[in-house]
């Protein structure tokens, strides 16, 4: 497909003298063919004769295609007939814009036909071929100003097939006419594409040569009569006067102080928090300074006695228990309760009374429901699939995606291998990796991997069965080895490849790669080096330090289920190959490789959940024994194996496990299959939850007074606790059931968050198991003891038990209580550490408040994988290689291609389309790539079909004279693929192009021509005569199934992302390209979205700010750990917030009285424990540490200054009040 050769074969078509040139009007340079080389170029007559008057035939062929030459010519008609067979070649790629068109043929026909050929054209070397004097080089003199205007009207001209610029194949990328012109001129050696003389472009002549420039007018891409579209001339004064789009990214507001620039939110915070702090301590001062003065008799603020408050004495115990007793529906112990604490206590006291007088029952009913659920467990599947992980079934983009692949075809599966050089030195130079060594491991590597045989029901799967094939015939394999594949190379012989160059022709084809038909794919396509080398700058191509090799294989759509297994068991071998064999050959040559396939993901996620089970297990052992000890009395060796209590904890955790299987067996039976998050997180997470319910209300019993019944600890205990533990279960069942609502895909299964609605339901089971199992389970634990009986073996009992207490001696208080009492509280009480806890927590506030504004959306991959997964150094040398994005589809529904509607120029980008079409705007944000991530113009099937069918392309669109379709010249059965060349006749000389110009309206098909010729081009293969063809292309990009009406359903027009090397990369070209294609749809009134194949993972992220915080974008695990923190809050903050609420004595008094009764419980029951169990939870353990420190030292420290009144009734006051209200 090469185009050089097009236009430099055309220059063959001329005439010359050897000798005694005359160089003036009416004379020829070159006229006749005087020969053929050997393959079958021909080679002008090196002659100068006067100019010939045509006969009326050849004026009109010469009239049809150079219209700027008239009367006499410098051409027979056989050369005539050579130049248009030559620039057909070429017409396709330039078509869409008569005006580069009209400039590039007026190049060749002045060289051809031109009758003053003589004055711009001068012979300067001739050479013999078959005896007879021929061209072989000469000078084709033409002014800046025509190279100028020719190449300013074709540079921006698209190429849309291969979504690049027609200069890249008709110019091997040119940047000037200068480079162009030489480019044109080179002269080709045998049997390689190419002019068969030289050709030199200068610009100046001497005055005494008699000889004039060549200076034909050029016409502006922008001229009104052969206007181009803004997609192929963004400098047209139409296309500049549309409205850009406004770039997104704007500069975040910064202040500079100094050498210092800082963040306005920054500085905001830092003048806020240095007012904060100073009000602060400045109040503390005052009020401490007014409490140091003898006269003054008032106390400071935060240690005066609320009123009603009644000084308790000092001298009488600090921590008196919470003694219940009967009183008014509202009044407990002297404690004004609300009305729903009112009612809660008078339940839990009836409630806890008769759990302890009937507690086999309660036992066998609540385990009775709780295993019914767990009868789901049947039912139980572990979801693996990425995308259903991710994306909830109501997701626009899992939508989008389902409508791409029902209506067009699914993304094809991607198998990759990447190799790379290891760096250099310090600076960490990578080498270079084109080098004959690396070329021949990789082909041993290909052989290899073609040599892939997988079983699948018994029969073998190789490459070549599952492979994604454009042309139907060879694989479209991304690999340098394409450039090798015209001389046979993907044959895999390397015995061949030092014949051809070798190295050298690598680098050949990586400058020439859309020119060179010896560059030319196995699947007759041009191969972008981006696609197949990485670790390069610019184009520098010869400099990459990696091979990028891409096996696409075809994906089948959701209901053929027989295509995915095999290649899924493809994909499996194509794995074991490479962790088995290709690795070591890679290594033994000093290079790295890693490797993906489309399953990988998948597999390694599976790998995961059965890789941390036995680190589960050990975790909930530790926990096990860890709750033992906490739950049983201090250890002494002579009464250890009656008081301690490691029946009760097994208990305890098996009750938590009963829970979190309940959870996941009602979610079982309703078809909701499971996740890594259930099985790995929320059993810590409810085993946190329910151990810190163990501890309080095991210690709750043990600090009730001995001289009561078990039946009065019992009802005591849950009147004492039962309010907080269940204001608190509720508060985190309420916390993870609003994160079963986030409207996001990735918080979204069936309707429910899967993560979150099993820990809700997980808690709700705990917490209702807590209140009556374990309640249960405390009363036989201290039947037990008191009845002096051997835990784990209540069968034994020991009647040399000293100790005959019914309980635990409250006088004898554990570690953590004496810490929390004698350390931690009366450290806290301390006015300057209360100043300093405070600052420092108002500090971090407000800092985490500052970083916030820097967190970045998206979930790292090799977050979720293994760390030893081969895969993290895949998704590693992915961000570092890669230079071409993910491919990008504009997807258009019901596209109305009938005569009577505007769609088709609302759609497309050549000539007389609209300036603000949707693949001219695509075209434009293409040039902004930085904005918009979108790297190339889009491919257009209906550009290059409108092309195809106008008459200027009259190599492509043809008929037979019976009206069946005629294909290029160049292709079966025009031309025998036997043939070194194709002559004009044959069984194709009689077609014609399938329409006039009059028989289009405006350069449009009408309805009926569109629907019949649609199909021949989707169906036509794209060749050197005319490579506008559809086959392969755009085979998937239309449905033309069902468009009677004249209706398209689906179509797709093809481009390529930026490279996206960060998660907020992939983020943002989504959003980029959802408000590129709503704001055409609102404009076109045409519905169009854009599809790539990461977006259903990412969609998420769009609008995670509104869940999370406004203007807060981070990745859904955070939300997941925003809504896991509420959780976590609630259970550190609520005891210790009740426990004071209901205390005596000034703040810091009943500060501490919290701190005994309550912070030792929450300490040891949901900080130690978190501590054990989530030690590889980076975001949980951090978590808990922060719950920990707001819980237990920033809340006492709030409440001992800014808390609540004491809800305790003095009694003196109780008592006035019921002398004085019979009185009322």
């Amino acid at each position: 497909m090469a185009l050089r050769p097009y236009a430099a074969q055309t220059s063959v078509t001329s005439n010359t003298t050897a000798a005694g040139e005359r160089h003036s009007e009416g004379y020829c340079a070159m006229y006749g063919i005087c020969g053929q080389r050997s393959d079958g170029k021909y080679i002008n007559c090196p002659f100068g004769t006067p100019s010939v008057k045509p006969d009326d035939l050849l004026s009109s062929k010469v009239q049809s295609l150079c219209p700027t030459i008239t009367g006499n010519v410098c051409c027979t008609e056989a050369q005539f007939d050579t130049l248009r067979s030559q620039v057909q070649q070429a017409i396709p790629f330039l078509v869409g814009c008569p005006a580069c068109l009209r400039n590039f043929l007026n190049l060749f026909c002045e060289l051809t036909c031109s009758p003053n050929q003589s004055l711009f054209i001068n012979v300067t070397s001739v050479a013999k071929v078959n005896r007879n004097m021929t061209v072989n080089g000469i000078d084709y003199y033409i002014t800046d100003d025509f190279g100028e205007g020719l190449f300013n009207s074709c540079k921006d001209v698209k190429f849309g097939t291969m979504n690049s610029r027609a200069i890249e194949f008709i110019g091997a990328g040119a940047k000037n006419f200068k480079d162009w012109f030489a480019f044109i001129g080179r002269q080709a050696p045998s049997n390689v594409p190419g002019s068969p003389y030289a050709i030199r472009f200068p610009s100046s002549v001497t005055v005494s040569s008699g000889m004039k420039p060549m200076n034909v007018s050029t016409y502006s891409c922008g001229d009104n009569s052969l206007g181009c579209s803004c997609g192929d001339c963004p400098s047209a004064t139409v296309c500049s006067n549309t409205v850009s789009p406004v770039s997104r990214k704007g500069g975040s507001c910064s202040v500079r102080i100094g050498s210092i620039k800082a963040k306005c939110i920054d500085l905001a915070v830092a003048v806020l928090y240095i007012a904060l702090v100073s009000v602060f301590f400045g109040w503390g001062l005052f009020h401490r300074t007014r409490k140091t003065k003898p006269a003054s008799g008032t106390k400071p603020w935060w240690n005066v006695m609320d009123d009603g408050e009644v000084h308790s004495n000092r001298e009488k115990n600090e921590n008196p228990p919470m003694q219940v007793f009967e009183d008014a529906s509202h009044v407990r112990n002297d404690v004004q309760l609300s009305i729903v604490q009112g009612y809660m206590s008078k339940f839990f006291r009836r409630y806890g009374t008769w759990v302890a007088r009937n507690p086999i029952i309660v036992l066998c009913s609540s385990l009775a429901v709780v295993l019914l659920l767990c009868l789901g467990l049947i039912r139980f599947k572990v979801e693996t699939r990425p995308e259903k992980l991710w994306v909830g079934p109501g997701s626009k983009a899992a939508e989008e995606k389902q409508f791409f692949d029902s209506h067009l075809a699914p993304f094809y599966r991607i198998e990759q291998l990447i190799l790379a050089t290891i760096p250099e030195g310090k600076l960490g130079n990578s080498p270079s990796i084109v080098t004959e060594d690396n070329i021949k491991l990789l082909f041993e590597i290909q052989k290899k991997v073609d040599g892939i045989k997988a079983n699948y029901s018994g029969s073998a799967v190789s490459l070549a069965d599952i492979c994604m094939k454009p042309m139907d015939k060879d694989c479209a394999t991304q690999s340098v080895l394409q450039f090798l594949s015209s001389f046979q190379y993907f044959k895999m012989d390397p015995a061949n490849y030092d014949g051809y160059g070798g190295v050298e022709h690598l680098k050949y084809c990586f400058e020439h790669y859309s020119s060179a038909d010896t560059c030319m794919s196995a699947f007759k396509g041009p191969l972008d080096p981006s696609t197949a080398l990485g670790g390069f700058s610019g184009k520098n191509y010869s400099e990459a330090s990696a091979f990028l090799v891409t096996y696409p294989v075809n994906n089948a759509r959701s209901n053929d289920g027989n295509e995915t297994e095999r290649a899924l068991a493809w994909e499996k071998a194509f794995i074991e190959l490479a962790k088995d064999e290709l690795l070591q050959m890679v290594q033994s040559r000093n290079l790295t490789l890693s490797f993906s396939s489309e399953s990988s993901v998948e597999e390694e996620l599976k790998r995961e959940s059965t890789a941390d089970a036995i680190t589960i297990l050990i975790s909930y052992l530790v926990m096990f024994a860890y709750i033992s000890l906490t739950l049983g009395d201090s250890p002494r060796l002579s009464s250890f194996y009656i008081s301690s209590k490691v029946l009760l904890g097994l208990s305890g955790v098996v009750l938590v496990m009963l829970s979190v299987l309940g959870s996941v067996g009602f979610f079982s039976v309703i078809g909701v299959k499971s996740t890594l998050i259930i099985m790995e997180v929320i059993p810590f997470l409810v085993l946190a939850v329910g151990v810190d319910n163990m501890c309080i209300l095991v210690n709750a019993v043990k600090r009730q007074p001995l001289e009561l019944p078990l039946e009065g600890r019992i009802s005591n205990a849950l009147v004492e606790v039962g309010p907080s533990i269940t204001l608190a279960s509720l508060s985190e069942v309420l916390a993870f059931a609003v994160g079963s609502f986030i409207p996001m895909p990735a918080c979204r299964a069936s309707k429910l968050t899967l993560a979150h609605s099993s820990a809700a339901l997980a808690v709700l089971l705990d917490f209702l198991l807590q209140v009556t199992a374990f309640v249960a389970l405390i009363v036989f634990d201290f039947r037990r003891t008191e009845d002096k009986r051997v835990d784990c073996f209540p069968c034994m009992k020991i009647s040399s038990y000293a100790n005959s207490d019914k309980g635990i001696d409250q006088n004898n208080p554990g570690l953590l209580t004496r810490y929390m009492k004698e350390i931690h509280a009366p450290i806290l009480s301390l006015w300057g550490v209360k100043m300093v806890v405070i600052s420092i927590f108002v500090a971090f506030a407000l800092a985490s408040i500052a970083l916030c504004t820097r967190i970045q959306p998206g979930l790292e991959q090799k977050i979720v994988l293994p760390r030893d997964s081969y895969l993290q150094g895949y998704f590693n040398n992915v961000s570092e290689y890669l230079r071409i994005g993910p491919p990008l589809y504009f997807v258009v529904k019901n596209f109305n291609y009938s005569s009577e509607s505007r769609h088709t120029n609302q759609l497309c980008s050549i000539s007389q389309c609209d300036s603000d079409s949707l693949l001219n705007e695509i075209a434009r944000a293409s040039l902004n790539p930085e904005s918009s991530y979108i790297a190339k113009p889009a491919a257009s099937w209906l550009d290059d079909f409108l092309v195809w069918i106008s008459p200027e392309a009259f190599g492509c669109c043809r008929k037979f004279t019976d009206g069946t379709y005629c294909p290029p010249d160049d292709q079966p059965p025009c031309c025998s693929p036997s043939d070194s060349s194709c002559s004009l006749g044959g069984v194709c000389k009689d077609c014609t192009t399938c329409f006039r110009h009059s028989d289009l309206h405006n350069d449009r098909p009408s309805t009926t021509q569109f629907k019949e010729k649609l199909p021949w081009f989707l169906n036509a293969l794209p060749s050197n005569d005319c490579a506008k063809g559809g086959h392969g292309a755009y085979t998937s990009s239309v449905e033309f199934k069902g468009n009677e009406s004249g209706i398209i359903q689906a179509s797709s027009f093809r481009t390529y992302h930026t490279p996206l090397n960060k998660q907020v990369d992939y983020v943002n070209s989504m959003r980029a390209a959802r408000e590129l294609s709503s704001r055409l749809s609102d404009s076109l009134k045409i519905e169009i979205f854009p599809y790539s194949v990461y977006y259903m993972f990412f969609e998420q992220y769009l609008d995670i700010w509104r869940t999370a915080l406004i203007n807060l974008s981070i990745a859904i695990v955070s939300v997941v750990n925003l809504v896991m923190a509420v959780g976590i809050s609630v259970e550190f903050c609520v005891h210790m917030t009740h426990a004071f609420s209901v205390s005596t004595g000034d703040k810091d008094q009943r500060t501490k009285e919290a701190l005994a009764t309550m912070g030792a419980s929450v300490f040891s029951g949901i900080t130690l424990t978190k501590l054990v169990g989530v030690y590889y939870f980076q975001m949980y353990l951090a978590l808990v540490l922060l719950g920990f420190l707001h819980g237990l030292v920033f809340l006492p420290v709030f409440l001992s200054v800014f808390g609540p009144p004491s809800r305790r009734v003095p009694v003196e006051q109780r008592q006035d009040q019921t002398s004085v209200s019979p009185q009322l």
